[in-house]
């Protein structure tokens, strides 16, 4: 079974142990593009649903369980897993389906990934790539999470972790993570963007292998996502998927695993995505609007860190997912998603500000009569709740600059006494 690499710009294709993640002839993104045919006859239902007995630590991995449509045919000690996926696809209705406007809603809660993130299931991926082509360091550009999650996925691999944040824009509960977990981490003076381009020139000059979400190994594992929540409901397609958008990882990973899946057979139809950003930080969302496939990159401003970025480096197979699935983009502001996110966690499920999005995204396209109040709806939560609780806490005490806290639990203070307790409980 033969896997390589293919430029989706040039068409040129390379063996897929490189250890580069962009195309050497024209720049271009890169697919790991899988021997469909030969799949056909090795991948099944059954398989999946076998694996899911199993002890084994790759069968045990959400990641590794559908490795013949991720990366196949590696050694098994080449795999690198911490047990990664394996979320929870919560039955959100009706409390929040009554919220968003919707008969049937479902979210997968990614944050239940090892480090609160769904870039557990890329890291899996692009450090298992690092491993099968030597290399000694690894390096990312992050918000966060993709920092905490490669400084983890490094460390159990015995490879350095080099990590650059924006200074002044990601949570501290994300850069405690990658501190704890042992990698050299660098501030610049600068935006997302600004610190990606440094990580992309480093990765070229430097004896360091990519990490961030242009890395198509990345992605790979970033589409168990949804095969997973697939098998979860027993392969029945939803209606919608909804997703943040920030670098737009995600989005394309999305795209391509239900291109795959429907070429497969492993799934009938294809379901349409939405892809959801903040309105200060809408690059997609306006080439959307304007039916324009060209990337006119933003100046990013947005409370939800996870997706404040104005130059996704995954745009064009973002795009390409877009015209897979029928798709569309919406924005919301950011009241929209801190309100929607109060909802989320007061339903006991709780995800950090970027997740609530896909919530927030799915109420206003309702709205906008995109949606229709019958659809079934799958709406992907990115990350814990204990990601950014400086924002969980000023929402909640309104202290949020410009925002309004609509459904704040405030704190109370009380006397030493059990009279005074008792005023708080209902009668």
């Amino acid at each position: 079974m033969q896997t390589v690499l293919r430029c989706i710009d040039c068409g040129k294709s390379y063996p897929s142990d490189q250890a580069f993640v962009t195309c050497p002839a024209c720049g271009g993104l890169l697919d790991v593009e899988h021997d469909l045919d030969a799949l056909r006859g090795a991948v099944s239902h059954e398989l999946f649903d076998q694996r899911l007995g199993s002890w084994d630590r790759l069968d045990r991995s959400g990641v590794w369980r559908y490795r013949e449509l991720v990366l196949p045919d590696l050694p098994a000690e080449t795999y690198v897993t911490r047990g990664e996926g394996n979320t929870t696809l919560y039955d959100a209705t009706p409390r929040l389906g009554d919220y968003a406007g919707v008969r049937k809603l479902q979210l997968k809660h990614e944050g239940e990934n090892p480090t609160g993130s769904f870039k557990d299931r890329g890291m899996s991926g692009g450090v298992t790539q690092a491993r099968r082509v030597g290399a000694r360091s690894v390096i990312c550009a992050s918000t966060g999470n993709t920092s905490a999650s490669m400084a983890s996925y490094a460390s159990i691999s015995g490879l350095q972790a080099l990590v650059l944040f924006p200074e002044g824009y990601v949570s501290l509960g994300k850069i405690a993570q990658s501190v704890a977990y042992g990698a050299t981490n660098v501030q610049v003076h600068g935006d997302f963007d600004d610190t990606l381009a440094i990580v992309r020139a480093a990765a070229e000059s430097l004896p360091v292998y990519l990490l961030n979400s242009i890395n198509p190994f990345r992605l790979e594992g970033q589409k168990t996502i949804i095969i997973e929540m697939l098998h979860q409901r027993g392969w029945r397609v939803p209606d919608w998927i909804v997703v943040p958008g920030g670098n737009l990882g995600n989005s394309s990973a999305f795209g391509k695993a239900l291109m795959e899946m429907k070429t497969l057979g492993l799934i009938d139809r294809m379901p349409r995505l939405a892809i959801v950003q903040a309105e200060g930080a809408n690059p997609l969302y306006r080439s959307f609007v304007d039916g324009s496939a060209t990337l006119t990159p933003v100046k990013a401003q947005t409370i939800a860190t996870a997706i404040r970025i104005g130059n996704p480096a995954s745009f064009a197979k973002a795009w390409r997912t877009l015209e897979w699935t029928d798709g569309v983009v919406t924005e919301v502001s950011d009241q929209a998603i801190m309100d929607a996110k109060a909802q989320v966690d007061a339903a006991g499920i709780g995800c950090e500000p970027a997740s609530a999005a896909s919530v927030a995204g799915v109420r206003r396209l309702v709205d906008e009569g995109v949606i229709a109040p019958g659809d079934e709806v799958v709406g992907v939560l990115t990350g814990h709740v204990l990601k950014d609780p400086d924002a969980v806490l000023k929402y909640h005490s309104g202290t949020l600059d410009g925002l309004t806290s609509t459904f704040a639990n405030t704190m109370h203070t009380i006397p030493a006494s059990l009279d005074a307790l008792k005023a708080l409980i209902p009668a």
